[in-house]
């Protein structure tokens, strides 16, 4: 069936041209959008490096002529004329006009009102997470530094060919901290974030869709430097021909292609994370639009314990490893959480005390040595409560938790991703 894919991608660019002489841009747009989708999905099959480079070039072609019309359809201004470069023999001379006449200063009150129903996604108070905050991660740490801080900061560093990473793909299972590590983004980059999910970018108007994705990019692009961040992009950038696909699912795919081949130019200054729970599911042609593509594993049970006083060793640490095998970021959180309660529940439970070194109550065991019958509340009642210390959280906390906790990611979900890093990937 793929055979045909070509020959139905070059009659939609051969209609498309013919519109876009005779000045019909908005059939035009929609006619250079359909042969787009036919050539990706033939690149999904073509063997030929020589065929496959001739159609990513008229691909580059029809893109950039495609966001072209689009900007004028939404905005009004002129279009440059194209360039008769010959990879793209198809690619019209003409520029589409106004809409309405009007100049670039009048704007279309549609694209306002798209603009207003965005203007909820832009995070304007940071949210106050720290790179510190996050726990372990510190390749993908590293490369958002890279990407968003340093650029910022020290633009010299990228002159010529030394260019910042302009898209990351965040995957790994439920609970790993993706959606975490971008609100770390957000709050030590310089930049206005555009936090968007689905339900923001789906309209049940036709073609609205896709203006909302177009206005998103632009809005980011006003604003820049700017971050976009697209939390579970696989729900609007799914494979490609699924049986389920629906139309307006296909046009949003082909305009985020449209609008991420912008991304990365000299004067766009826009960075777009995005993360997902399922990485295969996402389109190839939108998978290769991301630079970089982090792997966002299980926590380190370790670094969730922070500077809390315990007594475990480090092959107290390598045997619980094996037992949380398979927790995800919010598993082991709540695990810690339960586990750092355990100390209270000791202090609240205990019949004897006594002191230590320093003159501080602990609870312990009825036949040590200068062991006090008593309890927390009449430690409380002879205003004793301020000399009560805790105890160190020890191993057999650890396990008791565990004993009634299980984990919410399969081993074949961690093959998955294991197996996507080892095709796409890399690790965080």
């Amino acid at each position: 069936m793929y055979s045909n894919f070509m020959e139905h991608g070059i009659e939609y660019a051969k209609q498309a041209v013919k519109e876009d002489d005779t000045g019909n841009y908005s059939k035009a747009f929609q006619l250079y959008m359909n042969a787009l989708e036919y050539f990706q999905a033939q690149l999904k099959y073509e063997k030929n490096q020589q065929i496959e480079k001739t159609i990513r070039e008229r691909c580059l072609g029809y893109l950039k002529r495609a966001e072209e019309i689009r900007a004028v359809l939404d905005n009004g201004g002129s279009v440059p004329a194209s360039n008769g470069d010959a990879s793209v023999a198809a690619q019209p001379k003409s520029s589409p006009k106004p809409k309405d006449g009007g100049g670039k200063d009048k704007e279309d009150p549609e694209k306002a009102k798209l603009k207003a129903g965005l203007d909820s996604v832009i995070i304007r108070e940071k949210p106050n997470v720290k790179w510190s905050d996050v726990a372990g991660l510190e390749n993908a740490k590293l490369a958002l530094q890279e990407a968003v801080i340093l650029p910022v900061k020290f633009p010299q560093f990228f002159t010529g060919k030394r260019k910042p990473w302009r898209a990351f793909l965040l995957y790994g299972p439920p609970g790993t901290g993706k959606s975490y590590l971008a609100k770390a983004v957000a709050t030590e980059a310089d930049s206005t974030f555009f936090s968007v999910s689905s339900s923001d970018l789906v309209s049940k108007w036709m073609g609205e869709s896709e203006k909302l994705v177009s206005n998103l990019f632009q809005m980011a692009r006003d604003s820049a430097p700017s971050i976009i961040f697209v939390d579970e992009i696989d729900s609007l950038c799914g494979q490609r021909g699924e049986g389920n696909e629906s139309e307006a699912s296909r046009r949003i795919k082909t305009e985020l292609l449209v609008q991420m081949q912008g991304v990365g130019s000299d004067d766009h200054k826009v960075l777009v994370l995005a993360a997902t729970n399922t990485p295969y599911a996402l389109d190839q042609a939108i998978r290769r639009r991301f630079d970089k593509r982090i792997y966002i594993p299980l926590p380190d049970l370790k670094v969730h314990l922070g500077d809390t006083p315990h007594n475990l060793t480090e092959s107290d640490f390598e045997k619980l490893a094996q037992k949380t095998e398979g927790f995800s970021g919010s598993d082991i959180s709540v695990c810690v959480k339960d586990v750092l309660f355990e100390p209270v529940r000791k202090i609240q439970d205990a019949e004897y005390f006594m002191k230590s070194s320093d003159g501080m109550w602990v609870p312990c065991e009825p036949k040590q040595r200068g062991a006090v019958k008593t309890t927390l509340q009449e430690l409380d009642a002879q205003d004793l409560a301020s000399k009560v210390l805790l105890p160190p959280i020890t191993r057999a906390d650890f396990d008791k938790v565990l004993a009634r906790q299980k984990p919410t990611v399969s081993k074949a979900d961690l093959e998955v991703h294991e197996r996507f890093t080892m095709e796409f990937g890399e690790e965080g």
